[in-house]
């Protein structure tokens, strides 16, 4: 993201059932530091037992084959997951929730500073989980799916998978 005073990295731990942003972190660089910091945010709200039963999934980026990235969540007993390829799809719902922040909020925006664009993500990223809903999820909110139990109907296709026999066309 463009800021007056320079390039902002955002990284975010998205859960992928329901969708919400459960970590966060702005920086200056692409550096392990921001991705890390995003990271403890997002087990900070989890218990040992819950991330034993973890899947993180990332791109190949170098931050998240960082050794201080890896440790971390070794040391959670958290599954490494990582795309096989540069094709966005592998990434989807990273990509999904970046685009969203930035096509319906931060592309509008004149950005002043870094300092600037954390504080619009600490005002846009709530609203996200917990007033936007998501057609996905049966348009509710990720904060409501997320504090849900049982199984969430599967309200999206997968790109890899032909379209069902009866979906005309």
């Amino acid at each position: 993201m463009e800021t007056r005073e320079g390039v902002c990295y955002l990284s975010l731990i998205t859960d992928a059932y329901s969708h919400k942003i459960v970590g966060w972190a702005l920086g200056p660089t692409l550096e392990t530091t921001y991705p890390l910091e995003a990271l403890k945010m997002a087990l900070s709200s989890v218990d040992e037992e819950t991330t034993a039963r973890l899947i993180h999934h990332s791109d190949r980026g170098c931050q998240y084959c960082s050794d201080a990235y890896v440790k971390e969540l070794k040391k959670h007993n958290i599954s490494i997951s990582m795309t096989q390829s540069g094709d966005p799809l592998e990434n989807a719902i990273a990509e999904r929730a970046n685009g969203i922040l930035k096509t319906e909020w931060l592309y509008k925006m004149v950005i002043q500073t870094r300092e600037d664009c954390k504080s619009e993500l600490s005002r846009i990223i709530p609203f996200y989980n917990t007033e936007r809903p998501h057609m996905s999820i049966g348009m509710k909110t990720p904060e409501t799916v997320h504090n849900q139990s049982g199984p969430q109907k599967r309200c999206w296709r997968n790109p890899w998978e032909p379209p069902p026999a009866n979906a005309g066309g």
